[in-house]
């Protein structure tokens, strides 16, 4: 599976043990909780361009989806998710290794070039991106300007991914962290692909950063 490393990165072992333990508890957890999910990419409506795209989730949501990753379908695709260059990102990139899913290290806060570098070179290269547009720090539900730039570089299309939970705990971090409670019910809708044009005009950039965020928030249960 791909994977974009900034060799400035340190990689800690203890960091890569918790993020496979991680892994087996979102496995475990997966198991008690009934899924509905709406417009699978590549195996249903809204069908996905024949093109490497963006997956845009919000940051509080990223421990649903990699458990049911392959019932959405996306495993049928080559996929990586941002990550930071954080103790926390080296985890998660081992997780979501568990789950067939590569890893981009760096974010919006640190090393944010080799981020943006990472993910046009896996675009370019024809893989899938999944990006947490308000990660890693916040603010919570407010979509940075970054994935709307490499969209409008690389001409790639957005797909936001809505989830809601039936009951859920909320954590008391910066992203009130969503953890769905046993047995609960989650839904996973896909929307349609989105394309930025590209613009010089900063009014219509902010208009189209705007739009993408009002569209996430409107799938989400606790915006």
């Amino acid at each position: 599976m791909p994977a974009y490393y900034d060799p400035t990165v340190k990689i800690s072992r203890s960091s890569i043990v918790l993020g496979y333990i991680a892994a087996a508890a979102m496995k475990l957890w997966s198991m008690t909780l009934r899924y509905q999910i709406n417009g699978k990419p590549g195996l249903s409506a809204p069908p996905l361009p024949d093109q490497p795209v963006m997956f845009a989730l919000w940051h509080n949501r990223i421990f649903t989806m990699p458990p049911v990753w392959k019932k959405t379908g996306g495993s049928q695709r080559s996929t990586v998710v941002l990550t930071s260059a954080s103790r926390d990102g080296t985890s998660l990139a081992s997780a979501m290794k568990v789950f067939g899913i590569g890893a981009i290290r760096g974010s919006s806060s640190r090393r944010a070039v080799a981020a943006l570098i990472g993910m046009k070179n896996a675009l370019i290269e024809g893989h899938d991106v999944v990006v947490t547009p308000d990660g890693p720090k916040g603010p919570r539900y407010i979509v940075q300007p970054g994935l709307i730039k490499i969209a409008q570089s690389n001409n790639t299309p957005i797909v936001p991914i809505h989830i809601t939970y039936s009951s859920a705990w909320r954590l008391k971090s910066w992203d009130r962290f969503v953890l769905p409670k046993p047995f609960s019910r989650i839904i996973v809708t896909f929307d349609k692909p989105i394309y930025i044009p590209k613009t010089s005009d900063e009014t219509l950039f902010e208009s189209h950063r705007s739009n993408l965020e009002s569209l996430l928030i409107q799938g989400t249960d606790d915006a």
